[in-house]
This record gives C-alpha cells, structure tokens and sequence, in this order.
C-alpha cells in the first residue's frame, strides 16, 4: 500500500516542485548563460492601435486620452475601437473623439472579443499592431519602448509588463509572471504577451479563431511557430488595481480554459521538431493545467503514508502539517480578506489559482467560451465603482471553491459555433534551419 502512495507522492511533488519552482530557476540560469543579444533603435513606424470593447463607458474616456497623449507623433498613430455591441453609452462616448482622430467600428450585436480584434486588423493600416484593453493605464513612453524592439528583424511582437501598486495577492502572482517571462524572452520568446497591451508586425496577423479565448497567446504563438521572436519589454509600464482573488480566479479560468482550447488550434505547439519553444510551453504552460491533480494526489498520499507509519515517516509527518497549515491560510485568506496577513493572501491566491484550473477545464469541455468581461477589481482605498452583471457578482469574502462550485453548477454555456481549421504552420526558422516563410495574403 506504501510503495503506491510513495510513488504517488512522491511523483506529485516533482509536477510541482518542477512548474513551481524549478522551471523559473532553469529559466533564470539558461539567461544567465546563453541570453540573446538586443538590437534595440529609435525608430518610428506607423502604429494602429486596436481597441476591443464592450459596454466600457466606465474607463474608455479615460482610455483614449491615455492613448492620445502617448509619446508618438500623431501622424504615425492610428485609434481604433471596435465597440461590440456596446449599449451604455461606449459608442457615445469614442464618437466624440472623432475629431481627435479616433476610429469607431461598432458591431450591433455582441459577437466576442477575437470578432472584434479581427475587425479592428483588418481595418488596421500601420506597419504595427497594438493591441489593448479598456481599462489598464498606460505609461507615457511605453509605446515607444515597445516600438523600439522591433529594429530586430527577427521581433515579430513584444509584451509590456503589467504592474499594480499594491499586492495583496493576485499582484504577488503576476510579479511571480513578470520574473518568469523576462528571462524567458533574454533566452529567446515568451509563450504568450500581456493581452492589456502587445504590438505585433501587420504582415504576421492572423485572423483569430470566434471562439477564441486568449489572443493574447494564440497570436504571440503562431508568430513564434514562423520563426520570430516574441519579447517582454519592461520599460512599457501598464497599471492595473489588483483583483481580488475571486476576480483573478474569473479571469484565470478563462485563460486556463484557453490554453487547453490552444492545443486544438495550434496543435503544432506539441511537436518539438515544430515548435522551437517545445520546453516552454510545456514547463510554463501545460503543467500548470495538471498541477490541481498533483495537489490532490500529493495530500491523498501524504495522509496515507503517515496512516501506515511508511519508512520517512517523520517527514511525511512534517509535509503534511505543512499542507494542511497551507489550506488552513488559505481560508483563512478567504474569511478575512483585507485583515489577513501577506502568507495567507499568497496561499488564498495559489489555491484559488488551482481551482480555477478545475474551472477552465469545465469552460473547455463544455464549450462555455463567452467574452467574460472585466474582472471585479480593487485598488488601494475604495472598492471599484465598477457593477458586474447578477451573473458574475463575487463577494471579496467569498470562498474561491464555492465560487467555482456555483460557476459549475450554473450551466451557463455560450453558443457554440463551428470551430475553423487553424491554418498550416510552416516549420521554425531556428529549428529546424530552414528561411523564414514569407507573409502570405491572408496576414497581409
């Protein structure tokens, strides 16, 4: 009976001990010894902006003074918001910057955001794309920081960092991200961009499946699959007000439902002859999606070896105390929201992070791929005036597992459209060593 558990638990620990801990000291060490070299330059190519909205008339003012006062000569610079199916007065409020030289691209119904993101390409004329949320503030020169990666030929889209002022718990987590993704794009690419604001070159978009649930990875990743880099940039700063952890646990399910949804639209991304970034993805991405199973097994074996007094018992003793005192802070974190100490929003935040793997596997099964919205979000002396719809209201002090248990239990599903074939992916520039497949008429 042990030596299964043993097994078990001991198997458990290496998915975490590895996704959690040793993939960012790889990462870390690898930049250390082999980074790539920059070649950076001021340079000023054409810009459209692409901006996704729907009902954002609480931030999209705010947001278009933010872009239009952005360090770039206005004459380089296009805005475009593609307001879908907007009806609180979004569409009112953009209009009246027509004057200023923003776009208005408005879809009558709501058709999600890869329809939006696609229309807003497609009218898009300037030699680079960026992409942007509603609601994060961006920093004055951090389109030029971004802009300036793109002097190497061989950057086919750079991520700027998100930052919040304050980390109670979800903050921790995306500095965690931050550290993680720096190094892997000194090594070579990230395996996905910060979706509230990433560029891309024109000529290498491709039009976003409907049911697309994280652009933000499936464009960086189908660039990277051709052959070109995809980069962090630090220096182009966006700010955010930190979610509370039932909001970051809305927002991860939904893009962990999309990185189980990526592999059927980009399943070269399994073929390590194919996809250059093979250990990436696996290690950054994939092995999160098994962690919440890991955890599982790991407490189930620990209780079991310590039930049948195994050889190490008194470590499995200690390792299992410490677990149980994890979910202990953990609800603790729950109960007392703002009151709880730094540890317990940090295993609040993991465990919320766990479950909301479970949760994305129910969105991918059951199809449920809806344009979920803006996440509940906080800053640091008042709650965001922000109302979400009955459907998505959250209380702060909310436990995240019976959060998820009234999401699953909602069946609320989206309709479900036919999926598109993804196109065919030529193999990487960089591995094998082939030439760089030319830009076909379809990414223009």
């Amino acid at each position: 009976m042990w030596l299964v558990s043993s097994a078990v638990y001991w198997s458990s620990l290496a998915v975490l001990g590895y996704t959690y801990a040793g993939y960012p000291l790889l990462v870390f060490g690898w930049s250390r010894l082999r980074p790539r070299r920059r070649r950076d330059a001021e340079i000023e190519p054409t810009v459209s902006i692409v901006l996704a909205a729907h009902d954002e008339s609480a931030h999209i003012r705010a947001k278009l003074d933010c872009l239009l006062a952005l360090d770039y000569p206005a004459h380089k610079r296009q805005i475009i918001v593609v307001s879908d199916g907007s009806t609180d007065g979004t569409d009112e409020i953009v209009a009246s910057f027509a004057d200023r030289g923003v776009v208005l691209v408005r879809n009558e119904r709501a058709c999600g955001k890869p329809t939006a993101i696609n229309r807003g390409a497609v009218m898009a004329t300037g030699e680079l794309i960026v992409f942007c949320d509603a609601r994060q503030h961006v920093e004055r020169g951090a389109l030029r920081a971004l802009v300036r990666r793109f002097a190497d030929e061989d950057v086919g889209a750079a991520s700027g960092e998100l930052r919040m002022p304050v980390e109670r718990g979800p903050g921790m987590y995306w500095r965690y991200e931050a550290f993680i993704r720096a190094h892997e794009s000194t090594v070579d690419s990230l395996v996905g961009a910060t979706g509230a604001f990433y560029a891309i070159r024109r000529k290498l978009f491709r039009m976003l499946p409907e049911d697309t649930l994280v652009d933000d990875m499936f464009t960086p990743l189908q660039i990277a699959l051709r052959g070109y880099r995809v980069v962090f940039e630090p220096a182009a700063a966006i700010y955010d007000i930190e979610a509370t952890p039932e909001g970051e646990f809305k927002r991860k399910a939904r893009t962990l439902a999309g990185n189980f949804q990526l592999l059927r639209h980009l399943p070269q991304v399994l073929h390590p002859l194919r996809n250059r970034l093979f250990l990436q993805v696996v290690s950054h991405k994939l092995m999160r999606l098994a962690c919440p199973f890991a955890l599982v097994g790991l407490l189930a074996s620990n209780v079991v070896l310590v039930l049948t007094f195994a050889p190490g018992w008194p470590l499995y003793v200690i390792t299992l105390g410490a677990q149980l005192a994890g979910y202990g802070l953990a609800l603790h974190g729950a109960r007392a929201g703002e009151r709880a100490g730094k540890l317990a929003r940090m295993c609040h935040t993991f465990v919320t992070l766990q479950l909301a793997a479970l949760e994305g596997l129910r969105r991918f099964v059951t199809k449920d791929f809806a344009w979920t919205g803006a996440r509940p979000s906080r800053d640091d002396d008042r709650a965001a005036t922000r109302t979400p719809s009955a459907s998505t209201t959250f209380s702060i002090t909310e436990l995240p597992w019976s959060t998820w248990t009234r999401l699953w239990s909602s069946g609320k599903q989206s309709a479900q459209r036919p999926e598109p074939r993804p196109a065919a992916t030529p193999w990487s520039r960089l591995w094998p060593r082939t030439s760089r497949a030319p830009a076909t008429s379809s990414e223009r």
